[in-house]
């Protein structure tokens, strides 16, 4: 039995050349990618200047002062996939006993205290240094330009201000300066400028010329050593220096209380990004990689291994059959992700061996659980969170997102949406990358930096034993998982979305469709989507809803009513609204490049020649 044919879907053309292609969530991010490609850069060159990019133009997705995980390979060496890690841990203030000393018992999901060390901007320096070929004035141009000069401002920036101005105007004086100018919220197409992020970028590039703060030093000689002096100048210099003074002022958080931040400028010159291997499992015939189970992209590959049993006519996402038991494999691989995942010893070998995927794959019936069931590892205790199907935050008429996609609550509580960037050239060098956190919304913006810091800490627990308990010096499991796809011992697809709890959800989707059903990358991305809420979610307040799936309407009415007769508590979330998914693609064979993106909320964007 053959997947339900593409052609049955509204879809678009994968764009081709053979120069380079590039996808990503931003229009002026990916013509920035492209023009840096057009010049002679190669991948990560693009996708270094891309993601700087994002920061100015996407400021309520991602900024600076947050973090990122990256996919990438070489075309030295196709056949090798290295995991970037831009994930900063948590500070040496951030105790469970201050937390609870400060009458908390979630980390915040908005506010200073829940910031990690942002990893970011220290990461995309390092992916720039060691296989990137431009200087770093080259590659920040673009984004200095924008930040100062201005750019149109997205309508989703201007509702995001718009929900959040009343916190900013009461509580947070130093956003309100700089996302309502003169009080006023910038209405859609208006040109909008950052001039102090302009500054910001500018003292980074000039450190490389012997004019940081951070050492005293001669003028860097090496391209290599430019870019170590900027890493060093925000690490060490004005940057450390600005945050940690910024976060002693108490200011208002989600719990409705106020609290201090407890980053240093020890914290700060503490981290380094770095490179790691990939966690990686064959299904079909291609290799998946994703990062470590610091993050939850292993759960993507649990889930393949339990669908790995099943014949093709189960892995159509499209038909009712398909949907459930994907729907019903998601869970299994998430409640083990609850269970097992974070910055510590996870038993992953056994979670990914046919084993235990057989034991798993075992409980699949014909109709949905509501049950959060974790599986059962030798020598090891699961973990089990509080379930909770709601959660009364202290501040009165604090409102919800939707469960439809990612959204952001008065409260500044941001429910997981982020940027992505996919990035390949004509010598075969490869790039899947995820920058989020330090958004608008998550704490007071620092005014000299012209950017705030992140929440990621609220991915981790207050209560002891947890294998994400908030512990100084680990890092928070984070949602971000972008993907790697090889074939035959090379690379040939990198790809992410978007989405907080819903990334790896979303991306599944693709790759059955693509490695299973023979879908282009386009059709793939344009089918109809779904994903789970039937596990507690990363973001606070750390709610679930048992059952629970989400999908779009356009599954079809048939296949939706057969998930509601099999349990499933469906919530309907129109025609075209989940997934936020991007992907390029290289045939190793004739060098032909292929790129697309989505068209949701008109947020996605390919180009390439």
């Amino acid at each position: 039995m053959s997947f339900t044919r593409p052609e049955t879907f509204t879809t678009r053309p994968t764009l081709q050349g053979t120069f380079g292609m590039s996808a990503t969530t931003h229009w002026l991010a990916t013509g920035t990618a492209q023009a840096v490609l057009e010049r002679g850069g190669n991948a990560f060159d693009a996708a270094t200047a891309a993601a700087f990019v994002l920061h100015v133009v996407e400021p309520h997705l991602n900024g600076p002062g947050g973090d990122m995980t990256g996919v990438f390979s070489t075309a030295e060496e196709p056949e090798k996939p290295v995991v970037l890690m831009g994930q900063g841990p948590a500070p040496a203030g951030a105790t469970v006993q201050h937390f609870h000393s400060e009458g908390l018992e979630l980390v915040p999901g908005s506010g200073a205290l829940a910031a990690a060390v942002p990893g970011a901007v220290d990461a995309w320096l390092l992916l720039l240094r060691d296989h990137g070929t431009w200087e770093l004035a080259e590659v920040l141009d673009f984004a200095i330009r924008y930040a100062r000069d201005g750019h149109p401002v997205l309508a989703r920036v201007c509702s995001t201000i718009t929900t959040v101005a009343g916190l900013f105007r009461e509580h947070w004086p130093t956003s309100a300066d700089l996302w309502m100018p003169e009080g006023r919220i910038p209405e859609e197409g208006e040109l909008v400028r950052n001039p102090a992020l302009a500054r910001t970028l500018q003292k980074l590039v000039q450190a490389g010329a012997g004019l940081g703060e951070a050492f005293a030093a001669a003028p860097a000689h090496t391209r290599e050593d430019r870019i170590d002096a900027a890493r060093r100048e925000w690490s060490e210099g004005f940057v450390a220096r600005a945050v940690a003074e910024s976060v002693r002022k108490p200011h208002r958080h989600s719990s409705g209380a106020d609290h201090r931040g407890v980053m240093t400028m020890a914290d700060m010159a503490g981290f380094r990004a770095s490179y790691e291997d990939a966690a990686t499992l064959e299904f079909r015939g291609h290799t998946i990689a994703k990062t470590g189970a610091w993050g939850q992209g292993p759960a993507l590959l649990q889930t393949l291994t339990v669908l790995a049993g099943f014949d093709d006519d189960r892995l159509d996402p499209s038909t009712e059959l398909g949907a459930h038991t994907i729907l019903e494999a998601q869970k299994l691989a998430l409640a083990d992700r609850e269970a097992y995942y974070g910055d510590a010893d996870v038993p992953l070998d056994y979670l990914l061996s046919e084993e235990y995927a057989a034991s798993r794959r075992e409980l699949i019936a014909e109709n949905a659980s509501h049950e959060f069931r974790p599986g059962s590892v030798p020598g090891r205790e699961p973990y089990v969170p509080t379930l909770r199907t709601e959660y009364v935050p202290a501040v009165a008429g604090v409102g919800e997102p939707t469960l439809a996609e990612p959204g952001v609550a008065a409260n500044g509580e941001t429910r997981g949406d982020t940027c992505h960037i996919d990035v390949v050239d004509r010598w075969g060098n490869m790039v899947s990358a995820t920058p989020s956190g330090g958004w608008l919304q998550s704490s007071p913006a620092i005014p000299e930096l012209g950017f705030c810091l992140g929440t990621r800490l609220q991915m981790t627990w207050l209560e002891p034993g947890t294998p994400s308990t908030l512990t100084p010096g680990k890092r928070p499991r984070t949602t971000l998982t972008p993907t790697l796809v090889l074939r035959d011992g090379v690379a040939v697809s990198a790809l992410g979305s978007p989405g907080g709890d819903q990334q790896d959800q979303w991306q599944l989707l693709y790759l059955l469709r693509t490695i299973v059903g023979g879908y282009s990358p386009q059709q793939a991305i344009d089918a109809p989507a779904f994903h789970t809420t039937s596990m507690p979610g990363s973001f606070w307040p750390r709610t679930w809803e048992p059952g629970g799936a989400v999908v779009e309407d356009r599954l079809g009415a048939d296949v939706i009513a057969g998930l509601e007769r099999r349990g499933h508590r469906i919530t309907r979330a129109g025609d075209w609204t989940l997934g936020r998914l991007s992907a390029v693609v290289r045939d190793p064979a004739t060098g032909v490049l292929q790129a697309a993106a989505n068209p949701r909320g008109a947020q996605g964007y390919a180009a390439g020649r």
